[in-house]
């Protein structure tokens, strides 16, 4: 008995290693071109996140991690993005000027238009492609906005951690999540490839 439960162990053991393995090549691979069953792949990774996590910041970069799991999530939502209808974006308030005259309130930062950064534009294109910009002050503001906003889709613009994070928290949502990476993260002053944005907005554009 006891000699089945060690094999039984062992081969999950195996097992484990080998799917967690191939999902980070498939993830790592999605970079640069597309993979099969991104969806499959991705939810792997979710499950072994904790441990995988652990390995990547004791011997490389938990950012690399985040990253590929951002690109592998991108691919396996992008059909069904597609198909939503009432979307939202979700964007960092640290992009926004120092200066900022903008205020805080149970919604995020009420952006004023003042040009003073990219959120003036922001505003802007997103209601011009049907989206309703929320400037978050953390992560945790996410679920508060969806339980007042019945959005099907949601557009992020964040740090790799950040939109992995946020796309593991609301998956079970049934929400549609697709993330825009920034080029330059931090507390303040970063910075998104505004291409990337309005390659998005036309990529889903109804």
């Amino acid at each position: 008995m006891y000699n089945l439960i060690g094999k039984v162990l062992f081969f999950t053991v195996i097992f484990s290693v080998f799917i967690a393995s191939t999902a980070l090549l498939v993830s790592r691979i999605s970079l640069n071109r597309y993979v099969w069953l991104a969806g499959f792949f991705a939810n792997v990774l979710d499950f072994f996140y904790m441990p995988l996590r652990h390995l990547f910041v004791k011997f490389s970069d938990s950012r690399i991690l985040d990253k590929w799991m951002a690109s592998l999530k991108n691919m396996a939502h992008k059909s069904a993005f597609v198909k939503t209808r009432k979307r939202i974006i979700l964007a960092p308030h640290c992009m926004r000027a120092l200066d900022c005259p903008a205020h805080s309130t149970r919604e995020g930062i009420q952006c004023k238009s003042c040009g003073k950064c990219v959120f003036a534009q922001l505003k802007k294109d997103s209601e011009k492609y049907g989206y309703k910009l929320f400037i978050l002050t953390g992560s945790s503001f996410a679920k508060r906005i969806l339980q007042m906003e019945k959005a099907d889709g949601v557009l992020l613009i964040a740090c790799d951690y950040e939109l992995n994070k946020v796309m593991r928290a609301i998956k079970s949502k049934k929400i549609v999540t697709y993330g825009v990476p920034m080029e330059r993260d931090g507390c303040f002053g970063t910075e998104v490839d505004y291409q990337k944005v309005l390659d998005a907005f036309e990529t889903f554009k109804h």
